[in-house]
């Protein structure tokens, strides 16, 4: 249950960092207006309370494991938001950043 709950915090996580940052993106770099920045900045500040409810304690080793899941999570963004086509460096890099979350976060532990 505990690794559950981890993948879906790491997940919900994603989506308010990822997102927050794609919405001031469109907000300053596509001139969409200071809406689209507003929006996004309350999104990257739900990301710093989502990161504060995984069940480890070590700030280091979430932060560091999250940001494989962010890694994999800002190609897959990319391809639903704008169309994205990554090449098989980006998957493999991708798939890679994921094995070290697992690696950080769920290795056994002495």
């Amino acid at each position: 249950m505990t690794v559950l709950r981890s993948s879906l915090l790491f997940a919900l996580a994603a989506l308010a960092e990822i997102g927050g940052a794609w919405l001031v993106w469109q907000g300053v770099r596509e001139e969409r207006g200071p809406w689209w920045v507003a929006a996004g900045l309350v999104s990257l500040a739900c990301y710093g309370f989502v990161a504060t409810l995984q069940p480890e304690a070590n700030f280091g080793r979430v932060l560091a494991a999250y940001g494989g899941v962010f890694v994999a999570g800002s190609l897959a963004w990319a391809m639903v938001a704008d169309g994205f086509r990554p090449d098989r460096w980006d998957v493999g890099g991708a798939l890679l950043c994921l094995l070290g979350v697992l690696a950080i976060m769920y290795g056994p532990r002495g």
